[in-house]
């Protein structure tokens, strides 16, 4: 009963997801400004058990400390993104969600997280440290998995491209196997950084009696939270695609709610740690979400793909290498010397504004 009180906020999802599965038919058949009103509370909905997801990660993710908490965290928010994505690959055809959704995450994840998150905690505290070794394999491993899986792809003839695909599938996982090896096994402190002891905050007590719960209760609603937002997942993309239907909204659209949808949770711990001056944890949660959408979303998605014949295409535009580039080069040069600012955050700032601006006139 106690669990039950305080997963309140996961009922209203799972009494969404009845309603859904009631009314789908007669919301379709009520217009699409219904359709679309119908498909944003269950972005709502989905929205509310992510949160609770993270929650729960952010729990095991105490336990354990970094660099564990923070892979929790990002691979509770990539599991969200991927299943969302493969559901809504069964609708419409939609051969570059998932290259969209992938950019955008990444421009979410490190111009959007990162620049606010360094600019608030630039404002608030100054110069934030962090180990810079953090940043540099975060930064370097981006850039090779989203060349050779987003990038190199264009200058692949589309009768070679089954072989490539399964090329990337393989390289994308032997990557990240050696990533988990070094950031769980002996190069660990890459990923980690002593603060000073200081006595806690207020908030951040009460914070760590909301650690009390259960381990077994934790993975539990991971997992039941996962499951839900599939459902939920599945009725919105068929409400949100009629409700869109020969509205003009640029083909971005679906995308960058899929990748916000995923990074929600994330906003707010990686702001919080930036806050409190813990910039570590946001270097680990902005980069590493970014590195494992990218590394395990590939994979996942081609193989997908390949299984059910649909088009599928991975290649990005000149428009979103360009972007992709500047973005990584700017994170090699903020992310250069352990300590993040104002000037550094407002510049990745900056860039996810460009991005918004570009996906809005349809770029």
């Amino acid at each position: 009963m106690n669990i039950l009180k305080q997963e309140k906020p996961l009922l209203i999802s799972l009494l969404l997801a009845v309603l859904a599965f009631f009314l789908e038919h007669s919301l379709l058949e009520a217009g699409k400004a219904i359709a679309l009103v119908g498909a944003f509370v269950l972005v709502g909905g989905i929205l509310i058990a992510s949160m609770r997801v993270a929650h729960h990660a952010e729990i095991l993710a105490h336990k354990v400390g970094d660099p564990y908490g923070t892979m929790i965290l990002t691979l509770a928010a990539v599991a969200v993104e991927v299943l969302i994505l493969a559901i809504m690959m069964q609708g419409d055809a939609q051969p570059t969600l998932v290259r969209d959704t992938i950019y955008s995450a990444v421009m979410l994840d490190i111009n959007g997280i990162l620049g606010l998150a360094a600019l608030l905690g630039g404002l608030k505290h100054g110069e934030q440290p962090y180990n810079d070794d953090s940043g540099k394999t975060y930064g370097v491993m981006i850039l090779t998995a989203m060349g050779i899986s987003m990038i190199v792809p264009e200058f692949v003839p589309a009768v070679k491209w089954t072989s490539y695909s399964a090329f990337t599938s393989f390289a994308m996982l032997a990557l990240y196997g050696l990533f988990l090896r070094m950031q769980v096994g002996r190069h660990s402190y890459f990923f980690s950084y002593s603060y000073p002891r200081r006595a806690p905050a207020a908030t951040e007590q009460h914070d760590a009696h909301a650690h009390d719960d259960s381990t077994a209760a934790s993975i539990t609603i991971i997992i039941a939270g996962v499951v839900l937002i599939g459902v939920l997942a599945e009725f919105m993309s068929v409400l949100l695609g009629e409700g869109l239907r020969g509205s003009g909204a640029p083909p971005a659209v679906m995308a960058i709610l899929v990748a916000a949808i995923s990074a929600a949770p994330e906003i707010l711990t990686a702001l919080r740690a930036a806050l409190h001056n813990r910039m570590q944890a946001t270097v680990n949660i902005a980069m590493g979400a970014s590195l494992s959408t990218v590394i395990l979303t590939v994979p996942v998605m081609e193989a997908i793909a390949l299984y059910t014949g649909q088009p599928f295409i991975m290649a990005m535009t000149p428009v979103q290498t360009v972007m992709i580039m500047i973005t990584l080069i700017a994170a090699a040069i903020n992310l250069n010397d352990g300590e993040t600012n104002a000037i550094e955050g407002m510049t990745h700032f900056i860039l996810f504004a460009t991005f918004i601006m570009l996906s809005a006139l349809g770029l």
